[in-house]
């Protein structure tokens, strides 16, 4: 199993080693060894069906033996995580708190609760969440005695919390625990902080551990980003994301475990929309190219399987940013039919709404409008993603000169992003806010809207809601009889125009630009006829780009670190959880 590719063979001689240690008393590290390693190995070989039956008996016969009850209640708990069996994840994970109960083993059983918050965060049972969390946070703070294991589980929590919060939109209520979880990955990196391999080889219910530090290290880089993508924060969602990926080059020099792919891909995803933001399409292409050659580099192309419909989002949002409608649909019809995740099917069906009313399929538009409405109404979904679905709703008004039902849906849209500070969806709904009040001849009104509009796009930078703001002062100067400041704008949008057409252009001589015709099946690779190549007409469309999360990963410390489970937690285009 370790150093041959023999996998039948060493199936053989553990399946033969536990029918022999199966009945065998005082023979724990044995049998439970057996037993773990070929559920393993039945898991490698896609048999969990087999893995699961050999696990349930080595559950059973361990009871008396804290280590290998616990690890082997986590071991199958992932089996079913991996399977989608989340009921029986978390059933599993319950006896484990039960267990260490009863056998005061308190740090585990910290880990155990920690462990079903993330499974209950990916049923999305967000009451749940709260109560497993706010039972762990005493036992942390007061009964865990050992200060380095302390400060490990504080990240943990925190980064639990942080996600709770991002995938529910909260940008202004995650701020504290943030703030906390930053100043604990402060203390954990410290020159003076010991080992991974001292802290955890105390005892044997201290021998379980979550990311080691460096890799920690990585992960609240990524919850950072995640909050600055949301936040509208484009420029530190870009700082941070740099400091990752050079962590992450660093991490893969030294050992090249799989979950730095899984980080490598999740921060890729978040700097993709983040160029996209800011009007730099050709940077964006060029890394949605290599986010896809890392899903394909990975083993058994497994992220690809599970980041497919992301990348397909992430080309329908570029070629909607070039104004290729045509290929934009089609890429979030893809995205749309390869995903099973509720808010990544909203975020994509979002902007296929706004290609439908850029495209005037009005019979279209009026259909999925209320198909969003009917598959959303009855669910709790992110601040961010709700708000903009009133943003097309009012988008949509104001295309059919609906002005006062526009206004309607803009002020709801504006009072969810003001109460949890989502600046970019402030900025884009001011802006449209605007132009409703210019189209029905209220000059002030429409100037108030749009200054602060421009002040926040400055601050994100967002080149396309520049480029409309100028427009709009452009006419309003016009109408205030104001020539200085109407030339000045004129000016401004003339600027703005000019750069997003010439990064346009020069995304076609890109060979990467020909992976918007991928549609279906592995991304094929980089095609280099530019005859292949789609040429985007000259005018500009603003893509709704969104923020994102975070990965989770709990791991036994001194084991291989396998490949992992993804699976997506509510929020929008890269949200994840890995549960390991």
């Amino acid at each position: 199993m370790a150093y041959t590719k023999n996998t039948d063979l060493a199936k053989n001689h553990l399946e033969q080693a536990w029918i022999l240690s199966e009945n065998i008393n005082n023979f724990d590290d044995v049998k439970f060894d057996t037993a773990s390693l070929l559920a393993q190995l039945y898991q490698q070989q896609d048999q969990s069906s087999l893995a699961k039956p050999v696990l349930r008996k080595a559950i059973e016969l361990s009871q008396h033996n804290v280590y290998w009850h616990c690890k082997l209640l986590f071991q199958l708990a992932q089996t079913h995580a991996t399977d989608k069996e989340y009921t029986l994840a978390s059933e599993l994970l319950a006896v484990g708190v039960e267990s260490t109960d009863e056998s005061n083993a308190t740090y585990l059983k910290s880990l155990f609760l920690l462990s079903r918050a993330m499974i209950m965060m990916i049923e999305r049972k967000t009451n749940d969440v709260l109560a497993i969390l706010s039972q762990a946070s005493p036992i942390i703070d007061h009964s865990i005695q050992n200060f380095h294991l302390k400060e490990y589980l504080k990240v943990f929590f925190y980064v639990l919390q942080v996600c709770h919060y991002l995938q529910l939109g909260q940008v202004k209520t995650v701020k504290t625990s943030l703030k906390m979880l930053q100043q604990s990955i402060q203390t954990i990196i410290a020159p003076n902080w010991p080992s991974d391999e001292q802290i955890f080889g105390q005892n044997n219910t201290e021998m379980f551990m979550w990311l080691p530090k460096e890799q920690l290290y990585v992960l609240v880089y990524l919850v950072t980003v995640s909050h600055s993508m949301m936040a509208g924060y484009m420029d530190k969602a870009q700082k941070y994301t740099e400091k990752a990926l050079t962590q992450i080059e660093k991490l893969k020099s030294q050992e090249n475990k799989p979950i730095l792919a899984v980080f490598q891909i999740i921060l890729l995803e978040h700097i993709i929309m983040c160029r996209l933001v800011m009007g730099n399409k050709s940077l964006a292409i060029k890394e949605i190219a290599l986010a896809k050659d890392v899903c394909l580099s990975s083993t058994n192309k497994f992220l690809l399987k599970k980041h497919a419909p992301q990348l397909h989002c992430l080309l329908g949002l570029y070629a909607m940013s070039t104004s290729l409608f045509e290929h934009a649909e089609k890429q979030f019809y893809s995205c749309i039919q390869e995903t099973t995740e509720r808010e990544l099917k909203l975020f994509a069906n979002l902007n296929l709404a706004i290609v439908y009313l850029r495209t005037k399929r009005e019979q279209d538009l009026r259909n999925i409008l209320e198909q969003i409405q009917q598959e959303n109404s009855q669910c709790s979904n992110s601040q961010a993603l709700m708000g903009s679905f009133y943003y097309v709703q009012g988008l949509n008004a104001f295309h059919k000169s609906s002005f006062h039902e526009a206004k309607r849906f803009l002020r709801e849209t504006l009072k969810m992003a003001n109460a949890e500070d989502l600046n970019r969806l402030t900025s884009c709904s001011l802006v449209l806010l605007s132009h409703v009040f210019l189209s029905i001849g209220n000059s002030k009104e429409s100037m108030n809207m749009v200054t602060p509009a421009m002040q926040l796009a400055s601050k994100i930078p967002d080149i396309h809601v520049q480029l409309w703001g100028s427009a709009i002062l452009k006419d309003l100067h016009r109408m205030l009889k104001e020539p200085t400041q109407e030339i000045e704008a004129y000016n401004n949008h003339v600027n703005f125009s000019q750069n997003l057409i010439a990064d346009q252009l020069k995304c076609t001589k890109f060979p990467e630009h020909a992976l918007i015709n991928w549609f279906q099946g592995d991304p094929p690779l980089p095609m280099l006829s530019q005859d292949l190549l789609v040429q985007p007409s000259a005018t500009i469309v603003a893509p709704v780009a969104s923020g994102s999360g975070v990965p989770i990963v709990v791991q036994q410390q001194q084991q291989q670190q396998p490949a992992g489970t993804y699976v997506r937690l509510p929020g929008t285009l890269n949200q994840q959880v890995m549960f390991q």
